[in-house]
């Protein structure tokens, strides 16, 4: 399990990351609001730990960050606060589960491994397709047994084009359902992802190109470096 730790105190933040190590749970630390973000952007994470009271985008930000990225990651709040508000306004941002300060570090322990399970069970399925293999539960990908490091956007746009299984998806879709509402429409992110993905995969290329109409996974059928690089 690995785990995102996003709390400013420190010493607490060093603490909990070395108590989990203790316990073979993967701990990275964020201090703040646009460092977890920046993390979250480049890693995958089973679960996210989150103190509310963060410089920068709050943890309240950054829960509706997470929620909004369709990933499922369970989130569990960090809080000082233990009124019955405070409870009920972090689950209605998302948040799985809450601990209040202080705490002790077995029942985080506890509660993380009750949350993993949870999210066990509602595991998508593997999906393969031309000697790509995607596990959208681990946030992995490998190709032809080679794991590939993607970021969440590669991630999210690889998933989207494999789910297709060799349809051709457009740069419409693909904005609409990899960005937020508020990405540009005239934005060439989508070419410039879809690039950085193809050549994150490597040679020979997998992602085709359909002029004028979107992008798809190459299939063995449709023979190998089908369709343009652009």
């Amino acid at each position: 399990m690995r785990v995102l730790v996003v709390e400013d105190e420190p010493l607490l933040a060093e603490a909990i990351r070395d108590g989990l190590r203790l316990e073979a749970i993967a701990a990275d630390i964020a201090g703040d609001g646009d460092t977890a973000l920046e993390l979250l952007s480049v890693n995958a994470y089973d679960l996210a730990v989150l103190d509310r009271d963060i410089p920068g985008p709050s943890g309240d930000e950054v829960a509706q960050r997470i929620v909004a990225s369709g990933t499922g990651m369970p989130i569990l709040m960090l809080t000082a606060a233990d009124r019955l508000d405070d409870l009920a306004s972090g689950f209605e941002l998302g948040a799985d589960d809450y601990l209040t300060k202080p705490f002790a570090l077995r029942e985080l322990v506890l509660r993380l491994r009750a949350l993993d399970r949870r999210r066990a069970h509602n595991r998508p399925p593997v999906h393969e397709i031309a000697g790509l293999r995607l596990d959208p539960f681990r946030r992995e990908v490998y190709r032809d047994g080679r794991y590939v490091a993607l970021t969440r956007k590669q991630f999210a746009v690889l998933e989207i084009l494999v789910a297709a299984e060799g349809g051709v998806i457009s740069a419409e879709q693909l904005l609409e359902r990899a960005w937020d509402e508020n990405a540009d429409p005239f934005t060439n992110a989508v070419r410039i992802t879809v690039s950085a993905l193809r050549k994150r995969l490597g040679e020979p290329w997998l992602i085709a190109t359909v002029p004028g109409v979107g992008y798809r996974i190459d299939t063995p059928s449709d023979g190998a470096g089908g369709g343009d690089r652009g």
